[in-house]
């Protein structure tokens, strides 16, 4: 004997999940409608602000600490950091950076670049 509750999936489900990818969807487009292009580019090093660069103007610069140096490129409205004497070099790793809140962190060397508006 077979009755309606052993149905695996009802309508009621189905429209939950499509309400939950709508929703998803949704929060994703929002974000990226958000996310607005930097102007420049802060450095900081233990929490002092050192540096500041516009995005828009291709540079190299070392940043030399107590601690250790990073490399830092603005290239073509991004910024990365291509070198690094850092023991893990997560800051070398780490993809290029371009709209404004993003960041890269280097902390053996306290190091924090910053896309700012």
């Amino acid at each position: 004997m077979s009755d309606k509750k052993d149905k695996i999936i009802s309508i009621g489900d189905i429209a939950l999940m499509i309400g939950v990818i709508a929703f998803c969807v949704a929060g994703i487009i929002l974000l990226v409608s958000n996310s607005k292009p930097g102007g420049n580019v802060t450095v900081t090093v233990d929490g002092e602000a050192i540096e500041s660069f516009p995005l828009n103007k291709d540079t190299e610069y070392s940043v030399n600490t107590d601690n250790g140096m990073n490399i830092i490129v603005i290239k073509d409205g991004v910024v990365s950091v291509s070198n690094a004497d850092c023991p893990d070099k997560i800051c070398v790793q780490h993809p290029p950076i371009d709209s404004e809140g993003e960041t890269i962190i280097c902390l053996p060397h306290k190091l924090v670049i910053e896309i700012v508006e």
